[in-house]
């Protein structure tokens, strides 16, 4: 395995591939190179000497400048450098794209769910949605009735434990608690439902939202509540409204009308206020849910094309080695896809700082680069009207593991969007529609993020973590890809897929890639559910832009 790597060969730093002690000499380009500190794995030593004020270079942009006069060997710190990125401007090139091969899979299916407008779906769903934090009671009555009821609950395995706890209390047993050791989880997902065998579960998207902020953010939240209700991945849903809130039923239909004139779903609708009782509405949603389930169930999975898969492509927790292994295996996969006539959104535009003149040149056309370049700068300085800026992103974990400035998490991150041409850009909430790679603004928070793929349409999500993350969502299989197999091994209860390989130089990336579209094709069928799946790990935060009123 080699101990290290240049990215780029533009780059003037290279990233250790393991932990590499002060005075380790390592053999580059025909000079030797002495570490001056012990360097942890993922973080990066420089290749000569620099001043003060220039340029740190990684996957060939600009990440950073150092802010201090740093020799040859030396690691590169939050302490001696600082954020710095690339400025951007118009369209200044065409791209040229040379699409993978991709004949492997040109007979290739996967079984889905095909609906009225087109879309096929890789789940089917009910959801149950209140249009106002008031309601999230009344939405979490019914989602015990209905798991319960109909086997949808996951196993309640920790209860077990407090049940055993409480049996060897009641026999005076205080020793035996203190050695008591809860047994493995293998899975809390039984799968259970027999009643209605082709329906996947009742999802509950239970938020703080709907009222007291801006009508923006009301509005806004109608129309991702709506991405979900026209997904591919849902069959119906049942709606609670209070009444009064900013988040009316009306802005919700006219949302959905606006998504697709000729939207037919069931949608069934109930509005407290005008209810003779709470028991009165609920007992009437609980009943006509139960009758729609029953039309639901109906739908079968059919043999559908591979351009009708809608991939997120999603990052969390990550570190020093998401951008050499899991995301650029990601991104092959998205070329991939692309290439078959798929569609997939690269969001999370705060983690695109220092690259978004690669991507500009990659758009199709003149007005999409420039819808681009209008809602960053919008976004950059709303950042910074309250302070703050897209250099603040890195977190803790993030610097800890060798991500020391947005525009190294960044040029990371960005790999998960391939090579191929961007085909559109989305601003939040707007659902796509055309194939091809689109970019979606998000925050960098993985679960707004995810949640606003999924409302996008994305009908199954990559996400890749370094760190370990257990982010899922209600609606879209969310597959899980560690950066490196020590993640892999550590965590297997949330981590689908282990793409280390790649760092310890037993598969390319492109091989990787190849690995993960055919997993992609497994999940969506149904053949293979994610771990965040088994684990219920169902996560959902709309993103609040607005200030509370």
């Amino acid at each position: 395995m080699n101990t290290f790597l240049q990215i780029h060969p533009d780059d003037n730093v290279l990233v250790a591939l393991q932990d590499l002690p002060a005075g380790t000499n390592v053999s580059f380009n025909g000079q030797t190179i002495q570490l001056r500190q012990n360097t942890a794995a993922k973080h990066k030593f420089l290749i000569d000497n620099i001043n003060t004020g220039e340029a740190i270079t990684m996957y060939g942009v600009l990440v950073g400048k150092s802010t201090r006069p740093l020799v040859q060997g030396e690691s590169i710190t939050t302490e001696n450098i600082v954020h710095d990125a690339n400025a951007f401007h118009e369209k200044e090139s065409n791209l040229q794209w040379q699409a993978p091969d991709v004949s492997k899979w040109k007979n290739s299916t996967f079984m889905g769910y095909h609906r009225e407008d087109g879309q096929v779906g890789t789940r089917n769903y009910w959801l149950v949605i209140p249009l106002v934090f008031c309601e999230n009671r009344n939405v979490g009555v019914i989602k015990t009735a209905f798991e319960k009821g109909l086997g949808f609950a996951p196993t309640e395995v920790y209860n077990e434990q407090v049940n055993d706890l409480v049996a060897l209390y009641k026999s005076g047993n205080l020793e035996a608690i203190r050695q008591y050791e809860a047994g493995n989880i293998t899975s809390t997902d039984k799968r259970k439902n027999t009643v209605f065998p082709n329906i996947d579960g009742i999802k509950f998207l239970t938020h703080e939202g709907g009222c007291g902020g801006t009508r923006q953010d009301s509005d806004a939240l109608c129309a991702l509540l709506a991405g979900y209700i026209h997904h591919p991945n849902v069959a119906g849903a049942t709606i609670l409204s209070l009444g009064c809130q900013h988040a009316q039923v009306s802005v919700l239909q006219a949302a959905l009308k606006k998504l697709n004139p000729a939207f037919n779903k069931p949608v069934l609708v109930y509005e407290q206020q005008k209810s003779a009782s709470e028991f009165a509405m609920l007992s009437a949603a609980i009943k006509d849910t139960f009758l729609a389930l029953v039309e639901a169930n109906k739908q079968t999975r059919q043999p559908s094309s591979l351009s009708k898969l809608v991939i997120g492509l999603e990052c969390g927790g990550s570190d020093g080695f998401s951008g050499i292994s899991a995301n650029p295996a990601v991104g092959h996969t998205s070329d991939l896809l692309v290439a078959l006539g798929g569609t997939s959104i690269l969001s999370e535009f705060p983690e695109l700082c220092g690259v978004e003149q690669e991507l500009i040149n990659r758009c199709v056309d003149q007005q999409t680069s420039d819808k681009f370049i209008r809602i960053m700068r919008a976004y950059e300085n709303q950042a910074q009207s309250v302070g703050s800026g897209f250099y603040m992103n890195p977190s803790p974990g993030n610097i800890k593991d060798g991500l020391i400035t947005d525009a190294i998490k960044s040029a990371g991150a960005a790999k998960k969007g391939g090579s191929s041409p961007v085909t559109d850009v989305l601003d939040y909430t707007e659902y796509v529609t055309r194939p091809g790679l689109n970019l979606l603004c998000t925050p960098g928070n993985d679960v707004e993020s995810t949640s606003a793929e999924v409302g996008s349409g994305a009908n199954i999500v990559l996400f890749t973590t370094g760190l370990g993350t257990p982010t899922g969502n209600p609606i879209a299989p969310v597959i899980k890809l560690a950066t490196s197999t020590r993640l892999a091994t550590r965590m297997p209860d949330i981590i689908d897929i282990d793409t280390g390989s790649i760092i310890s130089g037993q598969h390319s990336i492109a091989e990787m890639g190849e690995q993960i579209l055919d997993f992609v094709i497994k999940a969506a069928s149904g053949e293979i559910h994610t771990k965040a799946e088994d684990l219920h790990q169902d996560d959902f935060i709309p993103w609040k832009r607005g200030v509370s009123l």
